[in-house]
């Protein structure tokens, strides 16, 4: 025990040394900055996406301080051959216009990277210098200042990419633009649609003389279109207007605010990725993990599970039709003899993918659907949903085993990792769906014995869970993932995130304890190097639900520094050290629960009404959710420390529901 604790202390401490040592800075604005210092060189890679493209930007800064670009294009509707699961049309491009520019006859030398920025774009600031003779040992002054700003269409299938070229030296300089095409045709043998066309071009090229202190403009596009398209004559600027209004619309809506302003920064930029990775297909909006691998195609785990409860609250339009659409795609598939619904939808709803069986996805999908109905708070929509919610969990009780927990060939880590017969994860999601099933059922005046008889089932899995999972491990009293299970593992949180706390105190020293919590979160087994962020997301939101909230904020603050500040930047990530830590998007949405569900404690419990459960750390004033949609109205939830309680505010723009001073961690109902 001395050394498991001599362990974690030190585990700790590598943690606050790491934090100190960010990276990257918060600007006034809501934008983090890194300021180039010696520590290069450094390079990292971002993903940002639009309705039909994405991008993962490989950036860094070379050790003699130029900047480094390789873009990394994918057309999720441009379908390549076989048209499975990963057939977007990918291509990667590495041009460098800085170099193609002359500037007093010459291309630009010495350049030296200022800063770069991150703000739902790639914006980078460099400076080049003058060559001079080396008599008297001149060093090469400033000439020209350049910035890059990069970022996806919000519809069409471009690249942007804006240049502002300005005269920092003494003297007026002439400055000659590109007038730049580059066109590629790829082979017609690999593609759905035979041949596809892939263009690289400016505009604005132009010869001038600059006065010092003047700057120019220029712009660069990559599209991609298929035969019968016609290429895109881009107005870059008002593309840019639209990749502003879109971010300007995520920092708006939802906004989570507390005295932390690293945990406020990194919600904010949760809420982009989270909502950016949405792709306009053959079969509707499709929300995608993204990755260079995941597009135009659905998931019971980040679609159904993960993202769709999420996106009710922040009322994003794209987000709430996206996710309705995956549960109707999902329908699609209900069948008499109750065989397993598909995993995956791919190809734009044209196909399946079901290589791993079934993974408890019918319970995903009940959990998801039910808690997205709920929130939503839209009785139309919640009756279309109904019968896909009521089939799952018939289908789910159909797989309860002896003992009374749900079997599933895998669970959602398919594999990688082993699950047993059946797993801790789909039977607490089955569970949870039972109760919301109960209260979207009476919402909706479903048949009263349907309703109890759900929360009968409920209850009875309550005590099977319990019982056939709880177990001693490695001295904690937590639970096991499945029987036979000898190794801690990451998903023995799910429990306390659907409101099991029986074995809370053990399973939460468990999570914490050296054997599973590194410098990157949670392992997803003991022993192993192998951590998926969606776990760690999904601990931390069980961990404030269950009551312990200094031990979630101590971790959260962590990890939140780690993800936004640290030295991959600046979302969570899927996975290491498979996928090299790619920003997928539904890990933003989770990151994003951690707040409504585990700090707010919110729990839907009907079309207009839910339970608040605040869990105000002890050295936070204040916390508040501004702006949040949800069970058909947008409110305020403000929370104030008042001497030994504190005080909660539910109100809209008109109407205050609730002004009530409560002990820390009271739960109480909020009806709308």
């Amino acid at each position: 025990m001395k050394k498991q604790i001599a362990l974690f202390l030190s585990t700790l401490l590598f943690c606050s040394i790491v934090s100190s040592q960010n990276r990257w800075s918060i600007t006034s604005n809501g934008a983090i900055q890194w300021t180039i210092d010696s520590r290069i060189p450094h390079y990292d890679h971002i993903e940002m996406s639009g309705e039909t493209v994405s991008t993962v930007l490989r950036y860094g800064v070379n050790d003699d301080g130029s900047f480094r670009l390789e873009r990394s294009m994918v057309w999720p509707m441009l379908r390549t051959l076989p048209n499975n699961t990963h057939a977007s049309l990918m291509q990667r491009f590495a041009y460098d216009l800085p170099k193609m520019l002359i500037v007093n006859g010459q291309s630009l030398k010495n350049e030296q990277v200022k800063t770069i920025r991150l703000n739902g774009m790639l914006t980078v600031e460099s400076e080049y210098a003058g060559q001079y003779a080396t008599t008297n040992n001149r060093s090469p002054r400033p000439l020209v200042a350049l910035t890059r700003t990069i970022f996806p269409s919000t519809t069409a299938p471009l690249l942007c990419e804006l240049y502002s070229v300005k005269n920092i030296s003494s003297r007026a300089i002439s400055i000659e633009t590109p007038d730049y095409r580059t066109v590629y045709r790829t082979d017609p043998a690999k593609g759905l649609d035979g041949s596809y066309t892939l263009i690289v071009k400016t505009n604005g090229s132009a010869t001038v003389t600059l006065q010092p202190g003047k700057s120019l403009t220029f712009e660069c596009s990559v599209q991609a279109l298929k035969k019968g398209q016609k290429e895109i004559d881009p107005d870059l600027k008002a593309e840019y207007r639209k990749r502003r209004a879109f971010l300007d619309e995520m920092k708006n809506e939802l906004i989570f605010d507390c005295p932390d302003s690293v945990i406020n920064t990194a919600f904010a930029f949760a809420k982009i990725r989270a909502s950016e990775s949405i792709y306009r297909t053959a079969g509707g909006l499709m929300h995608g993990p993204g990755g260079e691998s995941y597009y135009a195609a659905i998931w019971a785990n980040d679609q159904a599970e993960y993202i769709g409860p999420f996106f009710p609250y922040l009322g994003y339009g794209n987000g709430n039709e996206s996710t309705l659409n995956a549960y109707l795609h999902f329908a699609r598939f209900m069948n008499d003899e109750y065989q397993p619904i598909p995993s995956s939808i791919i190809a734009e709803g044209k196909d399946i993918w079901n290589g791993a069986g079934d993974r408890g996805d019918g319970a995903m999908i009940a959990y998801g659907a039910a808690r997205y109905a709920l929130v939503r708070g839209d009785k139309n929509e919640a009756e279309t949903l109904w019968p896909l919610i009521t089939w799952c969990l018939e289908y789910c009780k159909r797989q309860l085993n002896e003992q009374g927990v749900v079997k599933s060939d895998r669970d959602e880590l398919e594999g990688r990792f082993p699950a047993g017969e059946a797993n801790l994860c789909t039977s607490t999601l089955y569970y949870d769906a039972l109760l919301s099933a109960a209260y979207l059922g009476k919402a909706l005046g479903k048949p009263v014995n349907q309703i109890n008889t759900y929360r009968k089932e409920a209850d009875h899995l309550y005590r099977a869970i319990n019982q056939y999972f709880g177990a001693t491990m490695a001295g904690y009293e937590c639970y096991r993932y499945y029987d036979g299970n000898e190794k801690l593992r990451s998903w023995i949180c799910m429990p306390l995130t659907v409101g099991i706390y029986d074995r809370a105190p053990g399973t939460i020293e468990a999570l914490f304890s050296p054997r599973l919590w590194t410098q990157n979160g949670l392992l997803t087994e003991e022993g192993s190097q192998t951590f998926w962020d969606r776990s760690t997301l999904y601990a931390l939101r069980g961990v404030y639900a269950a009551g312990a909230t200094e031990k979630a904020t101590e971790y959260l603050r962590y990890y939140s520094a780690q993800r936004l500040l640290g030295e991959h930047v600046p979302y969570p990530i899927e996975a290491w050290p498979e996928g090299s830590q790619r920003h997928l998007s539904a890990e933003s949405g989770l990151y994003c629960r951690i707040f409504t569900e585990g700090l707010f404690g919110i729990r839907p419990t009907g079309l207009n009404r839910f339970t608040l459960t605040p869990h105000l750390p002890n050295e936070w004033e204040y916390m508040n959710l501004c702006r949040m949609s949800g069970f058909g109205k947008k409110i305020d939830i403000a929370i104030t420390r008042t001497g030994k309680k504190i005080e909660v505010i539910v109100k809209d723009h008109s109407k205050i529901y609730l002004k009530k001073q409560i002990p820390n961690g009271t739960s109480i109902d909020i009806q709308l």
